[in-house]
């Protein structure tokens, strides 16, 4: 395939348009692209894909992250914390960067293939054959990464996917991943007579983390495929399916037809573009979200300390332990972070290392327990620098630390990070989990926040389910119960082998209904299921 070719596919639309986007800029003021061979379709992608990252931008499924849980919830005083809306824009800010440095690599190899430099890109020379990186898709993909995310963040999703297996017999249930893609193309709208935002292929197969469905991984085995020989975020669930995964069977044409612009990337590998927001996802989380933490006064100096130094000067003695005894043992200083090495040498012994991984605990002990920590915020000045130094440090650190393969590890990625960042993103990831996530005080604000999630779903599920008043449920919830079970009846026709569980009529339509109730909570900022949770409960 020509790169004419490639650029003129990935660029395509799902639906044709009759109307001019109102992103769209004049033909006199796009501009030029550096290096196109051609000039006129390289033009014509990128504006396509400027207007992708502008539908984003204007839409209200974008809007909503301003009120999603990112970590911790907003509370009424005290440090503004990040949300979904304000970590999609540092993902992106992020992305960027990354995504410029890889597009000059591909230019500079461009160049030297028409005899116009002198030397050769060896990145550059990858990148083109993958299918080349946009900077504006990768900006694209890290401004809708989190779109699917319901109220209250990961708790929300969580809670909608075992209320949606257990309580509606919605073997797919609910991911977070998957409902992105849906937004994008099913449920948002421009108006116009097709579903979705009609996204280029780029920015579609762009937010496909993980590309492929949940029955995709249905009864394969241990035996058959070891999780370590799996693309991350599958699992080892044979009867489940896959735990994590990009599109729900009513979007897997979607995922295909998205996919097949990237003949040159395997099965169940991330495009480039979306290779660059996950690795941007992962250091805008490691690192920004501590602002949130130093700034609140969640992480303390001696919790932390303890438990970094406690490992470091018990390294030999903890590597010699058995399982079970440090498992015993979790809550002693160390031993977490002992558990949580052998789960990443367990999963990813192709990159883990324990001399990097000591290495890395040693960096966070040292900038981070004993560094920024050690004197308490104090909202001064010189508190304020320290938060900014810190986080502008290790984001240049981390974004710096690119690694670029043709054939890269299934665990891996074409794009990841290298060995040193790999580890050091993994211990700040410790620090969250141990020191915030599973904190009793957050714990009993989650009780309540799954509590409200809960009952919605089965609020409506109740509502839908009352033939003298289901005709007054709300509009949208209405037709999007329509849609859902009149998509599900046309699978049931075309590719049935999708569908599991019952595919008669009765089964149809209470999975359209499912679909839709999850669809519809999950639309929700924090505030509306609060106030919804309080509609339907109030005696």
């Amino acid at each position: 395939m020509t790169e004419q070719a490639i650029h003129v596919n990935r660029a395509t639309r799902r639906y044709a348009e009759q109307e001019s986007s109102q992103h769209a800029a004049l033909a006199a003021e796009a501009p030029e692209v550096p290096g196109a061979a051609s000039g006129v379709d390289e033009r014509a992608a990128l504006e396509e894909f400027r207007i992708d990252l502008e539908r984003i931008r204007f839409s209200s499924y974008f809007a909503r992250l301003s009120d999603v849980t990112q970590v911790v919830p907003q509370s009424g005083v005290g440090p503004v914390m990040h949300n979904r809306l304000t970590h999609s824009l540092k993902v992106s800010a992020v992305a960027r960067v990354v995504a410029a440095n890889l597009a000059g690599a591909a230019a500079q190899h461009e160049a030297f293939a028409r005899g116009e430099a002198v030397s050769d890109d060896e990145t550059g020379a990858t990148i083109a054959a993958l299918g080349g990186c946009d900077t504006i898709v990768a900006q694209a993909a890290a401004h809708a990464h989190d779109l699917g995310h319901p109220p209250f963040g990961h708790l929300g999703e969580r809670v909608l996917d075992r209320v949606a297996r257990e309580r509606l017999g919605l073997a797919e249930g609910f991911e977070g991943n998957a409902q992105t893609f849906r937004i994008l193309t099913s449920l948002d709208t421009l108006g116009r007579d097709f579903p979705g935002l009609n996204l280029t292929a780029a920015v579609r197969a762009s937010v496909l983390k993980y590309p492929w469905t949940r029955g995709r991984w249905i009864g394969v085995t241990e035996d058959e495929l070891p999780v370590t020989e799996r693309p991350r975020g599958v699992g080892n669930d044979p009867v489940k399916g896959a735990e994590k995964f990009s599109a729900y069977v009513l979007e897997a044409g979607e995922l295909e037809s998205s996919l097949a612009a990237f003949p040159a990337i395997g099965e169940g590998v991330q495009t480039v573009e979306c290779a660059v927001m996950d690795v941007a996802d992962d250091i805008a989380y490691a690192v920004h979200d501590l602002d949130d933490f130093a700034r609140a006064g969640v992480l303390q100096h001696a919790a932390v300390s303890a438990e970094l130094q406690t490992w470091l000067t018990e390294d030999s003695l903890l590597a010699s332990e058995p399982l079970e005894a440090i498992g015993a043992e979790w809550r002693r200083p160390g031993r977490s972070l002992e558990l949580r090495w052998r789960s990443m040498n367990s999963k990813d012994g192709w990159i883990a290392d324990r001399g990097a991984f000591r290495a890395a605990v040693q960096r966070v002990s040292d900038e981070l327990a004993d560094g920024l920590l050690s004197t308490p915020y104090d909202g001064g000045i010189a508190s304020e620098r320290a938060v900014s130094g810190f986080t502008r440090r290790w984001i240049e650190r981390l974004r710096s630390a690119i690694v670029v393969e043709a054939n890269p590890h299934m665990r891996g990625g074409h794009v990841r990070l290298n060995q040193r960042a790999w580890h050091e993103v993994a211990v700040l990831k410790f620090v969250h989990s141990s020191f915030v996530l599973e904190t009793p005080d957050l714990a009993h604000s989650q009780r309540g926040q799954a509590r409200v999630v809960e009952e919605l779903v089965l609020g409506f599920d109740a509502w839908l389910s009352d033939p003298s008043d289901a005709g007054r449920a709300p509009r949208r919830l209405l037709e999007w119960v329509d849609e859902s079970t009149e998509r599900l009846f046309e699978l049931s026709q075309e590719r049935p082998e999708l569908l599991q569980g019952d595919i008669t009529g009765t089964g149809i339509h209470r999975r359209g209904r499912a679909r839709a109730i999850l669809d519809y909570v999950s639309s929700f900022t924090d505030q509306q299921a609060v106030a919804a949770f309080d509609l339907l409960t109030r005696a």
